[in-house]
């Protein structure tokens, strides 16, 4: 019974958002024009849906936190609003928090630790952090909710089966982008509420900048970590949107602290392969020494070779303006659902060429400017980011963001072209194939090239050539056949209603007959008109209220 409330109290909260949002789109769900809205009204839905989801608990919450990333997915203000939901969560009570600590370790808080602290550091959606003292040591002890796991595992599988009948009913690139996102956080939830993976990740960071000292992650300490508790070191610092006071000192230096950011974001993401997914101030610290401290690894993201390798490859066909290159890149990278004719994207692929661009010649353009035309691209066409570059561009912009706080000059761009520029030949040896490869791989596919021209110019000279459609193609044109042939007869049909209703009119004299008649007559005549109009649409382009320019 439990999760039929549940599953109520999830359709009643975000029922009324997808009608309005459907609404949006299409007046009357199915036909019509897009209702109007202002801006005014879009911000106070968006402040209702982050209500609702507050209301819903710390899966959506957590969601939510997943979706603030999502631009490509999310218009603003919608992004906006979600993206203030991450750390609203009551904290759970002391007794709780010690509750959990005790069953995972077997013993009184008081037997472990030598000081427990019972006001959290800080609470989220899925934990809290305690101050603590072990064995003479500052300590951080994040302690998992009671009772989330399940609460997790429930909404899940309510959500799966709701997305279901939405994909079915609405089927479009938006709840499909959508749809992806919940599948990976379903996996991504359950490891990040296993801290064992988290203390991992610690130590995985923690090794592979083992010979940069001025980078750190807190040291676990195994021996009272557990699935549900996880112990480290407590390490100070100053959030890097808080350091006004020591630039403004000279104990720090701007733009070394802000080169390092962005050189620490660039070498998890093309160098090691291993990138921390929770980019915001409240995990990235400097300490007293000048070190980055990076916390909270419980979301990280293993970025395989082959994709290093797509991603380095679109980037070099978008700087020598091949844009076939670049969308075989983006079809290597997932960007673009195999079904979608490469026709289709084209477009899409040389508008986000456009803007990149603009952004290596423009001394005045901002990343975040540029990261929101190209979010409003993905958004538009049927075009997916892969998660990895979606956390790479948000450290981006974060970093321009913190940037500009305290330097209102400051340019994001050139500082990441100045980064990327330190660090290309190293990216080009790790990420790249070897050029013998590279040369050899180049000549087999021209003397594939040779061939396939000779048969074709064979079969051009025996006659054997034949031109197929695709199917997808044949299937367009049936159903615009169908269509048309179905108004012809809703038509004819309505002709005949008309005409029939006014033979009996003459003949029995009755008016509510040819009332009757007539109005069922202009009903069918109406839809004629307005049904294909909707069918026939492109089903492939969705913009945020402005449909893409006609080619």
């Amino acid at each position: 019974m439990n999760r039929v409330f549940r599953g109520i109290r999830i359709l009643l909260r975000l029922f009324p958002f997808l009608f309005a949002f459907l609404r949006d789109r299409r007046r009357f769900i199915l036909i019509g024009s897009p209702a109007r809205r202002t801006g005014e009204q879009h911000q106070k839905r968006a402040d209702r849906l982050s209500a609702a989801i507050a209301d819903l608990g710390p899966t959506f919450i957590k969601l939510a936190q997943i979706f603030s990333a999502r631009a490509d997915l999310v218009p603003e203000p919608y992004l906006s609003a979600i993206s203030t939901l991450q750390d609203q969560v009551p904290p759970i009570t002391a007794a709780a928090a010690r509750g959990v600590v005790e069953s995972e370790l077997g013993r009184p808080v008081s037997e472990v630790f030598e000081e427990f602290r019972d006001e959290p550091m800080a609470a989220a959606s899925l934990g809290q952090v305690h101050r603590a003292r072990y064995r003479g040591q500052e300590v951080a002890v994040k302690v998992l909710r009671p009772g989330v796991e399940d609460m997790v595992a429930l909404d899940l599988d309510l959500s799966f089966r709701i997305l279901f009948w939405v994909n079915i009913l609405f089927p479009n690139h938006h709840v499909r982008g959508i749809t992806n996102v919940v599948r990976e956080f379903s996996v991504r939830v359950r490891e990040e509420m296993d801290f064992r993976r988290e203390a991992e990740n610690m130590e995985r960071f923690r090794k592979a900048f083992r010979g940069d000292a001025r980078v750190r992650a807190p040291l676990v300490v195994p021996e009272v970590s557990s699935r549900r508790v996880l112990v480290m070191e407590y390490l100070k610092g100053t959030k890097v949107d808080r350091l006004h006071e020591r630039f403004a000192s000279g104990e720090l230096d701007f733009e070394d602290v802000l080169e390092r950011l962005a050189g620490l974001y660039l070498r998890m993401m093309m160098l090691d392969g291993f990138l921390h997914a929770d980019p915001h101030p409240g995990n990235l610290l400097v300490d007293a020494e000048g070190n980055i401290v990076v916390l909270d690894w419980g979301m990280a993201l293993e970025v395989p070779r082959w994709t290093r390798d797509s991603i380095l490859s679109v980037a070099l066909a978008v700087e020598r303006e091949d844009l076939d290159g670049m969308i075989n890149g983006m079809y290597r990278l997932g960007m673009v659902s195999p079904e979608v004719a490469r026709g289709d994207i084209r477009e899409a692929a040389t508008e986000v060429m456009r803007i990149m661009e603009r952004a290596r010649t423009s001394h005045r353009e901002r990343v975040q400017e540029i990261m929101q035309e190209v979010w409003d691209t993905f958004y538009t066409w049927p075009l997916l980011l892969p998660q990895e570059l979606v956390y790479f561009f948000r450290a981006a912009v974060l970093l321009e963001g913190i940037g500009f706080r305290y330097d209102p000059d400051f340019n994001g761009l050139f500082l990441i072209r100045r980064v990327i520029g330190s660090h290309r030949s190293r990216i080009m040896k790790e990420t790249a194939r070897e050029p013998f490869t590279m040369a050899r791989d180049a000549m087999t596919e021209a003397v594939s090239s040779l061939r396939s021209i000779r048969d074709l110019l064979t079969r051009v000279e025996r006659e054997e050539l034949r031109i197929r459609v695709h199917p997808r193609d044949a299937q367009s044109q049936e159903r615009f056949l169908h269509l048309q042939a179905r108004r012809l007869l809703l038509s004819v049909f309505a002709t005949a209603t008309a005409l029939i209703s006014a033979i009996l009119y003459i003949a029995v004299g009755n008016l509510w007959l040819l009332a009757a008649g007539l109005l069922a007559a202009l009903i069918m005549f109406l839809f004629t008109l307005l049904v294909p109009t909707h069918l026939l649409e492109n089903p492939l382009r969705h913009a945020r209220g402005i449909r893409p320019p006609p080619k």
